[in-house]
């Protein structure tokens, strides 16, 4: 009697994959047997609340909310239009930095901070002077315009 070719470990390893084929083969049996037929397209829609849950009722018509154009914010809201502001405002130098070049004015009226730069004054100043000015909008918010010292 001959030897046989194959040895203990490969036999092993044929019965192990003999296995494997035949689990995978009863799971795929059994999933024919469970399994449903697809829902109805009714079944599978889903629909959002009106606080947007997600429901298997379509929401109710009578309970729809309408929306102006115009009420609807995307980005920087609008600013609103509010008294006009006085032309000319007055106020005294809290700071000013000569070497660089700016400083700030408090507003006497509305008691806000001012940013001014040495390229909008008219004369030179200097900090606790009392100066007649205008307002507009910078980058980073008010500077003062036009800025020159009341007698």
């Amino acid at each position: 009697m001959g030897k046989s070719q194959e040895t203990f470990g490969e036999k092993e390893k044929e019965k192990k994959r003999a296995k494997q084929r035949q689990d995978k083969k009863e799971k795929m049996e059994e999933r024919k047997t469970n399994a449903k037929k697809g829902k109805t397209l009714d079944e599978m829609m889903a629909y959002l609340d009106e606080n947007g849950n997600i429901s298997s009722v379509p929401p109710d018509p009578r309970k729809k909310k309408t929306y102006k154009l115009e009420d609807m914010q995307i980005g920087i809201p609008k600013q609103k239009a509010g008294e006009p502001e006085e032309a000319i405002r007055t106020g005294m130098v809290t700071f000013f930095n000569e070497a660089k070049g700016f400083g700030f004015i408090k507003d006497l009226k509305t008691q806000e901070s001012i940013f001014i730069h040495v390229n909008q004054l008219l004369e030179r100043i200097s900090e606790n002077d009392k100066v007649i000015f205008e307002v507009e909008m910078g980058h980073k918010g008010l500077n003062a315009v036009n800025v020159k010292k009341t007698v």
